[in-house]
């Protein structure tokens, strides 16, 4: 009678740790995955309490900048007419150091700030040292000349020879380090000097001299503390909710982030979108597939072919016309009117006309074209390069000799790589607590599970042991009331091993 006893405790236990482990994990199969998203979005918050808050405050991702800038080849020949021929140089990679400053919360679920840039040069991942000298359009000259040419004949003539005075020339020769960071020149000092306002730079030319050690202006960004549909995106840049640059009010929006993260919890149907100063515009991205970087899982999101197509090819881009050919954006609203243009580099996606006006551009997708991979959960860059060309537009313009008979081109001037890939503590503590942490949650729960069915299995016999010992049991005892043969109990061997 006490095995009988301890048999059904036996069956008893073991079925309630099956029920309870069974429980468990339908329960945590409904709860962990809450859990985790509450967790995320508890921690992708602009708040100094959120995990991600040092990371959105000084990205510890480390950012590079790789430049690549065109020779050209036959300078005199161009000054002749005939077709420009140049020959890409670079990279020469920088070191991007960003951090966000004067960081304040406002009332309205949103924080201002200010980011500072800094670039140092890389030697030793440079295809080229900051001394090598390079002949570039003089900016100064077919740019202003370009700009002049519908102002009165005597004011180009007067031009020509403030040109002639200052020793200008059409092109120029000099280094790496006085194109991007910029130069001294007499005729800058006597502009600023006598005209103040005119030019948008004090001291130095360089076509980036005003962004090292210098911010992008003033982002004002939704923290998504109280509306979390809003988390990330720009509110107000410089204090405007809208630019002035463009000709309609869909170009003028301010879309999207400000680069550097996104709302979690992705789907490859999301519009990935962010203001660039840079660009003067918002620019977006379109899914192209999944994948993984380093065990993480991403969504890659590249440009679409019409990003800088013109009004005639994708409508909604007439706002940024007056344009040329498609693949190239119109930037002299929002750089002094200086015919600069915006592209992917050596024209790729662009109208094959722009390509075959200069000899040396080879245009493909691997090299040239731009793509962000983003982890869909948490809307936290893995692996990112952003690549876009600076093109001038120039040509002869009577009066201004400098020119000579320069034939209507767009000349690119050089095109940059900003990229950025997680790695080291940042990538490892990123994969445990956000990859690994949930997988093991989600195993865990099967585990359970599997353990509950289990035990329960495990139950389902020992009932049918229990019942089959009952019966066994009460046939011995109705064979031993009824005066049975002891061989008879011999030959019954069921009988005989519960007996």
């Amino acid at each position: 009678m006490a095995r009988k006893l301890g048999g059904r405790k036996t069956t008893v236990i073991v079925g309630l740790v099956g029920l309870l482990l069974t429980v468990l994990g339908g329960v945590m199969i409904f709860v962990v995955p809450q859990l985790i998203r509450d967790q995320i979005l508890q921690n992708v918050r602009v708040n100094p309490s959120s995990l991600s808050f040092d990371m959105w405050k000084e990205i510890p991702v480390p950012f590079y900048m790789s430049v690549y800038l065109f020779h050209v080849m036959n300078s005199d020949e161009v000054l002749n007419g005939e077709k420009p021929s140049i020959q890409e140089r670079g990279p020469y990679v920088y070191r991007e150091y960003r951090q966000k400053r004067n960081i304040t919360f406002n009332d309205n679920d949103t924080v201002s700030f200010l980011e500072y840039r800094t670039f140092v040069f890389q030697p030793e991942m440079s295809h080229g040292l900051e001394t090598d000298y390079i002949v570039m359009p003089n900016l100064l000259v077919l740019a202003s000349s370009v700009m002049m040419e519908q102002r009165p004949m005597s004011m180009k003539l007067l031009m020509s020879l403030s040109f002639s005075m200052f020793g200008q020339r059409a092109f120029m020769n000099r280094t790496v380090g006085e194109i991007l960071w910029g130069y001294r020149d007499p005729l800058i000092d006597l502009l600023n000097k006598y005209f103040p306002n005119m030019l948008p730079f004090k001291d130095k030319f360089g076509l980036f001299s005003e962004f090292n050690n210098s911010d992008s202006g003033l982002f004002t960004v939704f923290t998504g503390v109280k509306d979390f549909s809003k988390i990330h995106l720009v509110d107000k840049w410089n204090g405007k909710s809208k630019l002035n640059f463009w000709n309609s009010d869909q170009c003028n929006m301010i879309n999207g982030t400000s680069g550097q993260m996104w709302a979690p919890f992705m789907t490859p149907e999301y519009n990935l979108q962010f203001y660039s100063p840079e660009a003067c515009r918002s620019l977006s991205f379109e899914y192209e597939k999944s994948g993984d970087f380093e065990g993480i899982p991403t969504y890659r999101f590249v440009a679409p072919n019409t990003l800088f197509a013109n009004g005639s090819v994708y409508p909604p881009n007439e706002g940024f016309c007056p344009c040329l050919k498609s693949g190239i954006q119109n930037m002299s609203s929002c750089q002094l009117s200086a015919p600069l243009f915006l592209s992917h580099p050596h024209f790729y996606n662009a109208d094959p006309e722009l390509v075959e006006s200069v000899i040396g551009l080879h245009p493909n997708k691997e090299e040239h074209s731009l793509f962000l991979e983003v982890h869909p959960v948490t809307g936290i860059p893995m692996n990112c390069s952003v690549k876009l060309q600076l093109s001038l537009y120039t040509k002869a313009v009577p009066g201004i000799g400098q020119t000579g008979r320069i034939q209507p081109v767009v000349l690119p001037l050089l095109w940059f790589e900003e990229r950025g890939a997680m790695e080291g503590q940042t990538l490892k503590s990123f994969y445990n607590r956000l990859v690994l942490m949930p997988k093991l949650a989600q195993y865990f729960q099967y585990v359970l599970n599997a353990l509950g069915c289990l035990f329960i299995i495990i139950t389902l016999i020992l009932i049918i042991k229990n019942q089959l010992l009952q019966q066994a049991q009460l046939l011995l005892e109705d064979l031993k009331e009824g005066g049975a043969c002891p061989f008879y109990l011999e030959e019954v061997p069921v009988v005989k091993s519960f007996s």
